[in-house]
């Protein structure tokens, strides 16, 4: 097995070396921002899809829609600026909304963010895997075991570091971000030059029967699921190069910059031709149709755009696990997530999240697209409470030019506030779980949170009930023969100097029980025996009942009880399986006993 880990995830890092794990700018745009930019495939494509149960009339109201959806994606990314400086080692909405409106609202966002990357990864290698089988139908079948190993790929691939991840990941991002700009960069140059009949398009303008702000709103709420993912570097600044805040201020800026450019030019060109939504045609491929036809740069589009889909999961593993260490620091979730792996990142939140997400995909078959509209809704809660969170920030402190920045919290706290309830009205069958597995989370936090709180105060010394000290030590050694084993076991019970040492034999049989106590006389007179016929062939109950028996006179007289449990190891591994394994179970069952202590004590076999 550990040859395995080597060859998985390479040779363990010292933490000196931390800092080279630390992420540049480029390779931070690139693994933090494939979920916001990956949303440019489908992001417009949800307008569309709205306003096409009008007529295809409608859809000029995509441009003043998109125009909307700028608007707010500019509040978000001066917003969560200013999340970055204001606190620098990250956490983003979860640790804006604790120390602003309270712990409750704290572990809301917390809780809608660690379910938001569980939804990131099955979502996105889900419609990744989607257009690998669409490309090839063969492959159909085998949608969830292909969706399964892209997340056990991606995995493997976080655990190994940061940077080593990054280095690989940076390039399908880049080529799709690329695959767009030429595609969009031609479009226009053929909407420029006459290339693409006005007759394709209704004016901007156009009255339109049927067309109702209720509509527009719900349309704009769908088109505001391509900002899925704008928090994730606020969450992940400790991943930065230092100086971190400034890395990650630039970083978030150069990723709004081009998810503008990308979502623009989409809706732009999806207008300017014409393009409906279709069920087996995704927009994007119909725009990239229209400009190029099915030739290389046609299927180059493509196959980036199924690359960015899946790799759009590796946003969550940036920024899960470090949310994850913000909770369990607080003791809100297992303290775990804190521990570094081998590599140096925190390989437990990373682990976790891919066998959750596996867990999703298996669930529903790969086809989590039902999931979309819980995955936004999931993002936009933590946004409105960051927003409100930063508005109280501004209100309380006064720090100087707080005025514009309360504006921009203002203006993005309205808007994402309209956005998570009009995803509560028009899509509330597919939404409504998020009422009911976010009281759960939140009682699971407060459980966890109020376990760890007895639990240091049952071990703070200044808290404790004074110990009483020990006078004597009555050991008790289960023993099954006359063997090797047993005879080191003895020998160790007699090293420790015990007040008093009990063999214990538990036979099935009468004529065992006698014909062992005359071999035991004859070779270890000196220590006790005491034999315990089981009636029912069980070895555990009537031990067990003898330990309490005892423990029982010993406390009366504060003497400890050890049971001294002989073990012998097989030289293989896989011999244990042709053993009972009796004194795992014994131990197993006497672990839980209070006031008595277990020890084993083990002979290795040499063949």
């Amino acid at each position: 097995m550990h040859s395995i880990k080597r060859l998985l995830i390479g040779r363990p890092l010292k933490s000196n070396e931390l800092g080279e794990q630390k992420l540049i700018k480029t390779k931070a745009l690139a693994i933090l921002s494939s979920d916001a930019l990956s949303s440019v495939a489908y992001g417009p494509e949800q307008i569309l899809l709205v306003l096409v149960t009008i007529s295809a009339a409608a859809m000029w109201y995509s441009v003043p829609i998109a125009i909307g959806v700028l608007i707010l994606l500019l509040a978000l990314i001066l917003s969560y600026r200013q999340v970055i400086f204001a606190y620098p080692h990250g956490g983003g909405a979860y640790v804006v909304s604790k120390e602003n409106l309270g712990l409750s609202a704290g572990l809301v966002s917390g809780g809608s963010l660690l379910v938001d990357y569980i939804l990131t990864v099955a979502v996105s290698v889900s419609a990744g895997t989607d257009a690998i089988t669409s490309a090839f139908p063969s492959l159909h079948p085998y949608t969830v075991i292909i969706a399964v190993i892209f997340v056990v790929f991606i995995t493997i691939l976080n655990l190994r570091g940061l940077t080593e991840s990054a280095s690989i990941l940076a390039y399908p991002v880049y080529l799709f971000v690329l695959a767009l700009f030429i595609l969009i960069g031609v479009g226009i140059y053929k909407i420029a030059t006459g290339d693409v009949s006005t007759e394709l398009h209704t004016s901007v303008g156009t009255p339109v029967a049927g067309i109702s702000l209720f509509l527009l709103l719900k349309a704009f709420a769908s088109g505001s699921s391509a900002l899925t993912g704008v928090e994730a570097i606020s969450n992940a600044i400790p991943n930065f190069k230092s100086p971190a805040p400034n890395n990650a201020a630039k970083t978030l800026i150069a990723m709004g910059v081009l998810l503008a450019i990308l979502f623009s030019g989409i809706v732009m060109l999806a207008y300017y031709y014409g393009v409906t939504p279709k069920h087996d045609v995704t927009v994007v491929s119909q725009i990239a149709e229209h400009t190029f036809g099915r030739h290389f740069m046609y299927f180059f589009i493509q196959g980036t755009t199924a690359l960015i889909l899946i790799l759009a999961a590796n946003t969550g593993y940036s920024a899960y696990p470090l949310l994850a260490v913000n909770l369990a620091k607080d003791k809100f979730i297992p303290r775990m997530f804190t521990i570094r792996g081998d590599r140096l990142g925190y390989s437990n939140g990373i682990i976790s999240l891919g066998f959750l997400s596996i867990i999703l995909i298996i669930a529903f078959k790969g086809q989590t697209e039902q999931l979309i509209p819980l995955y936004a809704v999931g993002v936009f809660i933590p946004f409105t409470l960051a927003q409100v969170g930063m508005i109280v920030k501004w209100v309380r402190q006064k720090p100087s030019g707080w005025i514009p920045k309360l504006i921009i919290n203002t203006i993005g706290a309205i808007i994402c506030f309209t956005v998570t309830m009009m995803f509560f009205v028009t899509k509330f069958s597919q939404v409504w779980p998020v009422l009911v597995f976010m009281p759960m989370i939140i009682f699971i936090f407060q459980r966890i949170k109020k376990h760890y709180e007895a639990v240091g105060e049952q071990l703070r010394l200044a808290t404790c009930e004074p110990t009483v000290p020990i006078k004597g030590n009555v050991i008790i050694v289960p023993v099954s023969g006359i063997t090797h084993v047993v005879e080191h076991s003895v020998n160790y019970a007699q090293s420790l100097n015990a007040d008093q040492i009990i063999a214990v034999y538990i036979p099935f049989e009468r004529e065992d029980e006698a014909l062992f106590e005359e071999k035991w006389s004859k070779w270890r007179p000196d220590i006790r025996l005491v034999t315990l016929h089981s009636h029912y062939r069980s070895i555990i109950q009537p031990l067990s009942k003898f330990i309490d028996t005892v423990q029982r006179k010993a406390s009366e007289s504060n003497y400890q009880v050890t049971v001294i449990i002989p073990q012998f190891i097989p030289k293989k591994g896989w011999h244990n399986i042709l053993h009972n394994q009796t004194s795992f179970m014994i131990r197993a069952h006497l672990l839980y006993r209070k006031d008595v202590i277990v020890t084993t004590v083990p002979y290795h076999l040499k063949k």
